[in-house]
């Protein structure tokens, strides 16, 4: 494993385009999250993290955490909760449909798919979709969270990988202008697609070793991967990540609703 992970090091550094293998440093310009570092997902509402997390996720709605790595997470390749009615309104010709009726994530049913199928659609949904990459920039996070980035996977076959990797780029372009590292969030097929055709900075993968998809992204990003693994899923999953990677990237294990700390359910551990 050791030489396997030497040799992918050299290759990506004589291509120009490798991560910071002591998981430091910069990336086109950006600070990049410590890599191996304790990370405090905080989806489901901001609440002071543990004294030895050095990475917190929090919504574009919050405030990062103060003296922490700060990660904005933003619903760019599918409308936030609460907003489908603006959209409606003020955008209506940038959502989805399939013969007039809306396409929406099957397991977030007031989420509709956004339409990143042409280029001035691409470039109409990055201008709004900028709003809420500036804000993260402006309220103090150091990168942003992307996510649903494989929203092809559930737009009937409307949208390909090209379509929202094409969109991911401007968001990334975008990020990079505001001084923000951008994430891969998921979309384990894209394989090095996401940091040499986008032009993301590292990976954010939800229950890779569950679906034995972890490589596809330390192959790409190397330490710079945080892991999250669900308690929904057991614990197995959480100690076979830990015993495989625990030492080299972030690995995490989370309750499936994120609810901040004190909540019923709460759970949230590292290796």
């Amino acid at each position: 494993m050791l030489r396997l992970r030497a040799a992918v090091v050299l290759l990506a550094l004589l291509a120009g385009c490798g991560s910071d293998d002591d998981g430091d440093g910069d990336h086109d310009g950006v600070r990049l999250p410590p890599a191996g570092a304790r990370v405090d997902y905080q989806l489901g509402g901001a609440y002071p993290p543990s004294g030895d997390a050095e990475v917190v996720i929090r919504d574009v709605t919050a405030e990062p955490a103060p003296d922490r790595y700060g990660v904005c997470y933003v619903n760019a390749f599918q409308t936030q909760p609460g907003t489908l009615r603006w959209w409606q309104d003020e955008n209506d010709d940038l959502l989805l449909s399939d013969d007039g009726e809306l396409v929406t994530d099957p397991d977030w049913p007031d989420e509709a798919l956004l339409d990143t199928s042409t280029e001035a659609n691409r470039a109409a949904l990055a201008e709004i979709v900028g709003t809420d990459l500036e804000r993260c920039a402006e309220a103090g996070f150091a990168a942003v969270e992307p996510d649903n980035l494989d929203s092809w996977t559930r737009s009937h076959d409307l949208l390909n990988d090209a379509d929202n990797l094409a969109f991911a780029a401007l968001l990334a372009e975008r990020a990079h202008e505001l001084g923000l590292a951008i994430a891969q969030k998921n979309a384990p097929e894209l394989g090095d697609a996401g940091r040499d055709t986008a032009h993301l900075d590292f990976a954010i993968a939800e229950e890779c070793e569950v679906h034995d998809e972890c490589a596809a992204y330390t192959d790409v990003y190397g330490r710079h991967v945080i892991e999250i693994e669900y308690t929904d899923n057991g614990r197995d999953a959480f100690a076979a990540a830990c015993a495989a990677r625990g030492d080299r990237v972030s690995v995490l294990l989370r309750d499936r609703d994120v609810v901040p700390a004190g909540a019923t359910g709460y759970v949230s551990e590292w290796c």
